[in-house]
């Protein structure tokens, strides 16, 4: 017979005692009470609990005494907290100590049972595993920023607390975004990915929220939000600082009140979903300059995942570039192909302004050129997203134009032919266009003095317009 969960409740407060065993009976969950700080580590120190819920004020300390207790005897244990309603700033203190999640008073005793159920779901921990394990496959290296990263995130996934991502362009977001909704006690749920600059500003509430048939002009059926499709999972909310000012009231509601209206309609829909957001843009300064809200802010900003930029990874480099050319010869169908000495040496020796992005471009770039086994420097050379060899300079008209001084230093006719030699110079003012504008096309195309279908075309014609990242 399968062993019934058994839950630490700690609050001085009796009747709200009561009523939560009462509640948590329902769904098969068994209760101890404890209604003061060292009874409630007397408890935790002789019986064996599957998680722990505590009000932050008790009569001889607080709440986040017993988080931190917990978080140093017993880290494996989840541990919820209650706290008064709108006090949101002593919750993200409790998650940063280590909480799973929190409850806001007056207790909603149906969120209660889902957030115990959530807590008592154990969570998958791989890092220490095969090498085959799902996350050597999402997060290879062996540097000591990436060690430090499965450290972090092994943290995180106990949490239900909002994580925010941050990094360059190409590190990977979605990828680390990803791994921790499937590392979490979530992973059975969906994960829903959303880049928010990538949304029309007039259909973006339709979209997240979702609408009733004939609530506008097109709206022939009803359609459900990209935010009630992450119900019971995550929802990744990348290039979060895009958000216009007028939806990021109702995400603040919809993340902390866990409900949202579809536009049309006269109902609320509760919905269970843990958020993860990413950003390249800097949020606290965003808050500083009105861009951003800052209760906001502090709503998603909880748990922090910085990423490092590859070229601060080391060795890793080529461990990613083995990684993308195993890939890709599966995906193409071909035989696989090796880096030559030099070829190692000349990838550990590059900057990297695009990270992982970049890398896997050059990867494919050099396996589409090799002609044999392996892969060596005039491979990796001619491939479109090394350093640029031409520099640039931002004029008074917020455009880009290349040095002529550096395309015309030398008197030589290129060897590759005008035409190649001419497209070469446009692939490199477009990749430092988008370097320069850290891969936003739309604000690269504002400063190219075009349009953006205009770049996008370019893009797709030299095989740079990549949306896998």
């Amino acid at each position: 017979m399968e062993r019934q969960p058994l839950v630490l409740l700690v609050d001085d407060e009796e009747d709200l005692c009561t009523l939560m065993q009462m509640s948590l009976s329902r769904i098969g969950i068994k209760t101890h009470i404890a209604h003061r700080l060292e009874q409630a580590k007397k408890l935790l120190s002789e019986n064996s609990y599957d998680a722990c819920l505590t009000d932050l004020n008790l009569p001889d300390g607080n709440g986040l005494q017993l988080v931190e207790w917990l978080t140093q005897r017993f880290p494996s244990l989840p541990v919820a907290v209650l706290t008064a309603y709108g006090n949101m700033e002593i919750a993200i203190a409790a998650l940063k100590a280590g909480a799973f999640d929190f409850v806001s008073k007056p207790i909603n005793q149906k969120h209660l049972q889902q957030l115990l159920q959530k807590a008592l779901n154990k969570p998958i921990e791989h890092f220490n595993s095969k090498e085959d394990s799902l996350e050597q496959k999402l997060l290879i290296g062996q540097s000591l920023p990436i060690q430090q990263l499965r450290i972090t995130l092994n943290k995180i996934a106990r949490s239900q607390a909002p994580v925010f991502i941050t990094g360059e362009s190409g590190t990977g977001k979605e990828v680390i975004a990803n791994l921790v909704h499937r590392l979490s006690n979530r992973n059975e749920g969906p994960f829903i990915a959303i880049n928010c600059g990538a949304i029309p500003t007039e259909l973006m509430e339709s979209e997240l929220f979702g609408h009733k048939k004939g609530s506008f002009t097109g709206a022939t059926q009803d359609k459900q939000g990209l935010i009630q499709s992450a119900h019971g999972g995550s929802l990744f909310l990348d290039e979060v600082a895009e958000l216009p000012l007028s939806m990021q009231v109702k995400l603040l509601r919809a993340v902390q009140e866990k409900r949202i209206r579809p536009v049309g309609s006269d109902a609320e829909i509760d919905v269970d979903f843990r958020v993860i957001s990413a950003s390249h843009q800097d949020l606290e300064a965003l808050v500083q300059q009105g861009k951003f809200r800052q209760d906001l802010f502090f709503r998603i900003h909880v748990m922090d995942l910085v990423l490092p930029p590859l070229r601060e990874r080391g060795d890793d480099i080529i461990l990613l570039a083995h990684h993308f050319i195993q890939k890709i010869s599966q995906e193409w169908g071909i035989p696989s192909k090796q880096l030559t000495e030099r070829s190692r040496n000349f990838l550990l020796n590059q900057y990297y302004p695009g990270n992982v992005r970049e890398l896997r471009n050059i990867i494919e770039r050099a396996m589409t050129l090799s002609d044999d086994e392996k892969i060596d420097l005039p491979n990796l050379q001619s491939a479109p997203l090394r350093y640029p060899v031409v520099s640039t300079l931002v004029d008074q008209d917020s455009t880009i134009a290349p040095r002529t001084e550096i395309l015309l230093s030398s008197k030589k006719l290129p060897d590759e032919g005008l035409e190649l030699y001419l497209e070469n110079i446009e692939k490199d003012i477009l990749l430092n266009a988008l370097n320069l504008t850290h891969w936003n096309r739309t604000l690269a195309a504002k400063k190219l003095g075009m349009s953006f279908r205009s770049l996008r075309y370019r893009l797709k014609k030299f095989g740079l317009d990549t949306d896998d990242e």
